[in-house]
Order: C-alpha cells, then structure tokens, then sequence
C-alpha cells in the first residue's frame, strides 16, 4: 500500500510566511479564509458573509459592555460562525488522520508494530535522561529551599537575640 498523496504532501516543508491572527494555530487571513470563501463559492458550506468579510469581532460581557484584558487591551474573538467551521475542519482532520492510521494498521500490521517497536527503543534513553535530570533538579530545588529557611529562621533568630540584647521586648514570629 502506497500513501495517498494528501497525506505525502503534509509532510512536506514549506516556506514560513509572517503570521497573523491564528485559529487552531492556522492563519485566519492567509488559509482559514480563502478556505471558506472557496468552500462558500463551491456550495460546500454556507458561511454567513459578514463572518467572512469581518472575522474578528469585540468581545462583549453580559451587561453589554466591551471586555478588556488584565493586560488593558480590548478583548477580540473570531466570529462564532468562522470558529464553528474550524472546529468541524479540526474534527474531521483528526478522524482522517486516525482512519489512515487505522489503514496502515491494517495493511501492513507488522511494519506498524516494528515501527512503535523502534520507537520505544530509541525514545528509552531521553526518557531515563529527563527523569533523571527532573530528580536531580527537584531535589537542588528542595536543597535550596531548605537553605533559604534555615537562613531565614537563623536571621530571625539573630534580630531576635539583638532586640533582646538591646532591652527591648522580643516579638515571635508566627509563620504565615
């Protein structure tokens, strides 16, 4: 069995092109919309136009009023319409690439399971190095931690015994 050449040609790179706004980490101006626009023109899916001629809309909360980030910049959706059929796009992208799997499984079962075979083999080691590498670091992370408290109850120890020295009253420390 031979790949379709749909699934031949996601593999192959293409040239990087400057992004805009990104819908399931799409470019909406570049491929979402003359997508929909050919699939309104074609009759495959009935878009409202407004969704197409203006994608991106203000967000808006219940009372009405335009909604802001923390960050202070007004909050911007894509319209509910252009984000469903992305949704249905990313659905059935998902089903297909699934389905080929579920082919190639078929037809060729062993190539498949020498493939996952090869693969175990040779992610073994990262595996082992990132979970050794995550110990380590958790436990320098708990070493320091342990330091910073020990020096913060010796400080505190030590402004406790110079009060003191000095005839005043001693406060304790209550951890928070």
């Amino acid at each position: 069995m031979e790949s379709p050449n749909y699934i031949k040609s996601l593999l192959i790179p293409s040239i990087r092109k400057p992004q805009g706004r990104r819908v399931w980490s799409i470019d909406l101006e570049q491929v979402w919309l003359p997508f929909f626009t050919a699939t309104n023109t074609m009759g495959d899916t009935a878009i409202p136009v407004d969704a197409l001629g203006c994608p991106l809309r203000l967000g808006y909360d219940k009372a009405g009023a335009v909604r802001f980030t923390q960050a202070g910049r007004p909050v911007v959706r894509v319209a509910k319409e252009l984000g469903d059929s992305v949704r249905l796009v990313r659905d059935n992208f998902t089903a297909n690439l699934l389905n080929y799997a579920g082919s190639v499984i078929k037809d060729n079962g062993e190539g498949y399971k020498t493939q996952v075979a090869l693969a175990k083999k040779a992610g073994e080691p990262i595996s082992q190095h990132d979970r050794l590498q995550l110990h380590l670091a958790m436990e320098a992370r708990a070493k320091a931690e342990a330091v910073a408290q020990a020096e913060a109850v010796a400080k505190a120890e030590a402004e406790a015994v110079a009060v003191k020295s000095q005839g005043r009253k001693v406060r304790e420390l209550v951890p928070a």
